[in-house]
């Protein structure tokens, strides 16, 4: 298990676990975040990651990203 943050471009990965208080998890559930879905980094910059999840590309911060293990 590792963070989302440590993802290689392009491949697409399983969520297993999201760490944070509970209306972070919530926030995150809302869009897409749950365990089991897939998750595909489509680019990185700083360390801010877009990301491709449920058919929706969504943009995180580097700490946001950090709570997402897969």
């Amino acid at each position: 298990m590792m963070p989302l943050l440590m993802a290689r471009r392009g491949e697409t990965n399983k969520i297993s676990a999201v760490h944070g208080k509970d209306e972070i998890k919530r926030f995150l559930a809302n869009l897409g975040f749950v365990e089991g879905s897939d998750v595909t980094v489509i680019s990185e910059i700083d360390g801010n990651l877009i990301v491709n999840v449920k058919d929706a590309r969504i943009a995180l911060s580097k700490q946001m990203a950090a709570k997402i293990f897969i």
